[in-house]
């Protein structure tokens, strides 16, 4: 199969002066990205370069670093600006990075972790600085790793997932198939270290002739790692016009307030995909009856990211989505099992290479036409004291669904009821209306799933408090953690009561 570099070599053989890519600066076209890329991948290859770290912004120079290392199947490392200084040192050492390109953003930060050093700066990419850097000893990766991806995943220290380009190549080929958009004009908004946003917003485009705009995430209303300024995001977003996107569920929160407070999609907007965590039906019909064209989707990194999604052509609403033409998905004892497109393995984990099915551990089903729900994550599900399993996803869910709720974690494994931690999505919400919300919920839940205790929140979970994975999703144990003493606080109550924290 053929790597998103070659696909960009026949564009800029057939229609060179296309526009591929728009940033600050303005547009650069086919022939013009290739030229750049070229030059880089010339230096990466006179330098004997063969693990590359790359940690940046969104910009144009990301996406000549990502196509450079195509060239001669170099081993590509985006990293998360997010990170933690030791999570960035774990991804040097661990995946045996031996160049180094970074923005200016980053380089006062790369000089104090790693010392300074003969800075270069990267050909075809004026933005990027190069560093070379000493190895004492070669990662333990499979065969063929192109793209090495760490996820923060649900404990602090990153994950490698060790990707061929074919295996990514197949995604893109798969969604672009299946959205079946003429030239499309994607935003990119999450992190192009993200790899949904790095297949799914540039790699699809490429293919479907359209072009990704890759402004940086500062510049889109975007605080710091999980910071969003509402007005400034939705201002780029009236602005720049795009066709797609891809959100995750904190973004379609954003959308659904905005939207019930008058905002207008732009009429650019056909395809808006979500994932990363469960949606409830209710949040996806509202905004769409409000102009915003939502579709949920699912996906992992092990399987190069999206599995299955909803499109215009068939669409089923509450649903993940409709299997992917490049793989299959079946249901074993209630657990989801994606066969084809596996993964190569985990870094530094030889026992994990070479699999041909990925147990995802999330618990769901698959329709005989192909449509995956997902209704949680296997470790996730709560037992009560009184034996009742419940799924903290779908209750969080249907509270989100309110509109009145920022942030939502159900609590209740080995308790005999559940409770919630909660982060008002205003601070004029009141106690009343809080408990007004959760009864309306509460009437459409089974007795044993209902929240009988709440806790209202004053502070975000973050990425940066260690709170969420990079993706949005909760890092259960650790807010368990942090809340301890206020959770059993909470469960020792004697009349129904709300806290605040």
């Amino acid at each position: 199969m053929t790597s998103p570099v070659d696909v960009l070599r026949r564009r800029a053989e057939s229609r060179g002066e296309d526009p591929v890519l728009e940033g600050p600066a303005g547009t650069v076209s086919a022939a013009a990205l290739l030229d750049r890329v070229e030059a880089l991948a010339e230096q990466l290859r006179v330098s004997e370069a063969a693990v590359i770290g790359l940690l940046s912004d969104n910009s144009v120079d990301w996406v000549v670093a990502d196509m450079a290392s195509q060239c001669d199947a170099l081993c590509l490392v985006p990293i998360p600006t997010f990170f933690s200084d030791a999570q960035l040192r774990h991804v040097l050492d661990s995946a045996s990075i031996d160049t180094l390109l970074f923005d200016e953003q980053n380089q006062q930060r790369i000089s104090a972790l790693l010392g300074g050093g003969n800075d270069a700066c990267a050909h075809g990419a004026p933005t990027l600085r190069w560093r070379r850097l000493a190895v004492a000893k070669a990662a333990s990766m499979p065969a063929g790793t192109e793209k090495l991806t760490f996820t923060s995943g649900s404990t602090g220290s990153p994950k490698g997932v060790c990707l061929s380009l074919a295996q990514c190549q197949r995604v893109a080929v798969s969604l672009a198939s299946v959205l079946d958009e003429e030239a499309p004009r994607h935003l990119c908004a999450l992190p192009l270290s993200t790899l949904l946003e790095n297949i799914g917003g540039l790699y699809m485009p490429l293919i479907s002739a359209g072009t990704s705009l890759v402004y940086p995430l500062e510049q889109l209303g975007m605080a710091g790692s999980s910071g969003l300024r509402p007005r400034r995001f939705l201002k780029a977003v009236s602005q720049l016009q795009p066709s797609t996107m891809i959100l995750v569920p904190q973004f379609l929160s954003l959308f659904d307030s905005a939207l019930s407070s008058g905002w207008q999609a732009p009429a650019s907007l056909r395809f808006v995909a979500v994932g990363g965590g469960r949606v409830a039906p209710a949040v996806v019909q509202r905004v769409r009856a409000a102009g915003l064209p939502v579709y949920e989707g699912y996906g992992l990194s092990e399987c190069a990211s999206v599995v299955a999604l909803n499109t215009r052509q068939h669409d089923r609403p509450g649903t993940s989505g409709k299997v992917l033409p490049h793989v299959t998905v079946v249901q074993q004892n209630s657990e989801l099992v994606v066969c084809g497109n596996s993964f190569l393995g985990y870094l530094d984990e030889p026992r994990s290479w070479g699999v041909e099915q990925i147990l995802t551990g999330d618990l769901g089903s698959v329709t005989e036409d192909g449509f995956v729900t997902v209704k949680g994550r296997s470790k996730n599900v709560l037992v009560s004291s009184f034996g009742r399993n419940i799924s903290p996803e779908w209750v969080e869910s249907e509270l989100l669904a309110s509109g009145l709720f920022a942030q939502v974690m159900v609590l209740g494994d080995d308790r005999p009821f559940c409770a919630a931690l909660l982060l008002p999505a205003t601070n004029e919400l009141d106690d009343a209306s809080v408990q007004l919300a959760i009864d309306k919920v509460n009437a459409t839940l089974p007795d044993y799933a209902r929240v009988a205790r709440w806790l209202r929140l004053f502070e975000p979970f973050s990425v940066a408090a260690g709170s969420l994975t990079d993706n949005g999703r909760l890092r259960r144990d650790h807010i368990c953690k942090r809340y301890t003493d206020e959770v059993d606080q909470l469960y020792s109550i004697t009349e129904q009561e709300p806290m605040a924290v």
